[in-house]
């Protein structure tokens, strides 16, 4: 019987046309009901023209979907993947906007801090309603998650349920992996590691190639090749002084801590040579963001030449679709990192807490794996950032604004450049520019 996959978020081309060309290269999805997914019935129209050219250009015999109403495809389905974004373009401007205002450098602002805070509660309601038609329509099928903040959400969606099945995927594992293959000369098949933390703050506690440790390998091509040294300045520099790898890129890690934007000169020095990142609203997508430009139009001028028979049509990395033929394909055992609250799995992370370990699936679901006690540099640097996100969950959960607040209050970048006074008074406006989002917050103060 032909399985069935709902993308909800599908106009988020780049992720939707990858999984989807990935799902059809197992053969126990080339007949799938690929089921389409957006609100925006613009970038739906482009989802479902990729895909259908990624069917013909595969000669699949699947069949294609496309609505703005969940509840019209989700009856029945095996896998569901989710990669929403609520917010119009000045919603995320103001995100970065706002805390720009009160010293704050941000440079993504998806994972942590008041920018991926205000971004979660956001999106914490749709993506709670999802939860709740799944739990009534399809009870039974997996939920992977690939919308940020990721930590804050999967930990808020897990601890809503016990009936869906729910992890969140992020590809800087495999991909800070692959790189770091690259930058010891080693063949990937060649590397066994073992990652754990939380998400975008995960570190490789172990990285062995042919079963011999290749840390020092590393610290030694950072250290005497300066041309690999200055690619991920950042992350090189935390590696250097922590004695681990981290997973996400600079340009992330720069802004979970406290070391490298809190000062021009440090900023200089690190954040903008070699990495591809540039301070705060100096970056190119926020400069965007600012623009009158809406996101139809962004979406028409990025997306709307695809081209399928230009589209290479050989499997990719992203975890999804292995992950789904290991439940419920032919069944083939998958190694990945998942994002899954922690019982049990790391002793110095707080106790259900999101943290992202090694999981093994197959036909009996998702099986997350013990990694025991971070080396405690790591779980310093890990806990400081899993509290924060407790505190926005529950704050989310319950209305509470001062959960926020302290959630805010606490972030290593925030409490860098702001008072407690200025962060009150920066949540206060993060607060009044999402107003119309957050209906259920009682008013701060």
């Amino acid at each position: 019987m032909a399985k069935k996959i709902v993308f909800i978020g599908s106009g988020s081309l780049v992720f939707t046309r990858n999984l989807v060309r990935d799902l059809l290269t197992f053969e126990a999805f080339r007949d799938a009901e690929i089921a389409l997914v957006d609100i925006n019935e613009t970038n739906l129209a482009l989802s479902k023209k990729a895909v259908d050219g990624i069917v013909a250009a595969g000669n699949y015999p699947a069949k294609v979907t496309a609505t703005t109403n969940r509840r019209d495809v989700l009856a029945g389905a095996d896998g569901v993947v989710t990669t929403i974004a609520v917010g119009t373009n000045r919603d995320f401007y103001n995100d970065i906007a706002i805390p720009s205002k009160f010293g704050l450098s941000i440079n993504v602002g998806d994972t942590r801090g008041p920018s991926a805070i205000f971004r979660f509660l956001r999106t914490l309601p749709p993506m709670l309603a999802i939860l709740r038609d799944m739990e009534e329509l399809c009870p039974n099928a997996l939920w992977l998650n690939y919308t940020n903040p990721m930590a804050m959400l999967c930990r808020a969606l897990q601890g809503s349920t016990d009936t869906v099945a729910i992890s969140g995927l992020c590809h800087s594992v495999q991909g800070t992996a692959a790189m770091l293959c690259r930058f010891i000369g080693a063949p990937q098949e060649e590397v066994t590691y073992v990652c754990a933390g939380i998400n975008h703050q995960a570190h490789y506690i172990k990285f062995d190639w042919n079963g011999k440790d290749a840390i020092p390998l590393i610290r030694k091509a950072i250290t005497e090749r300066p041309e690999i040294y200055n690619e991920e300045q950042v992350r090189n520099e935390m590696f250097l002084h922590l004695g681990y790898y981290v997973t996400e890129s600079s340009g992330h890690n720069s802004e979970y801590t406290w070391w490298f934007r809190k000062r021009p000169d440090l900023l200089e020095k690190y954040c903008t040579h070699g990495t591809g990142w540039n301070p705060g609203l100096d970056c190119l997508p926020r400069k965007e963001l600012s623009k009158d430009e809406t996101t139809e139009e962004r979406h028409i001028r990025e997306f709307g030449n695809f081209k399928a028979d230009e589209f290479p049509l050989t499997r990719g990395q992203e975890y999804a679709a292995y992950i789904f033929n290991a439940c419920f394909g032919d069944h083939t055992m998958f190694h990945f990192n998942g994002n899954v609250r922690n019982f049990g799995l790391i002793d110095n992370l707080p106790y259900g807490c999101c943290v992202e370990v090694p999981v093994l699936a197959s036909q009996r679901g998702l099986e997350p794996i013990r990694v025991g006690a971070l080396p405690p540099q790591l779980a310093v640097l890990n806990n400081l950032s899993a509290g924060c996100e407790e505190l926005a969950v529950e704050g989310a959960l319950e209305g509470d604004p001062r959960k926020i607040y302290h959630a805010c209050l606490y972030d290593p970048m925030t409490a860098t450049a702001c008072s407690m006074a200025e962060v009150e008074d920066m949540v206060a406006q993060l607060f009044e520019a999402n107003r119309d989002w957050l209906p259920n917050f009682r008013h701060f103060n």
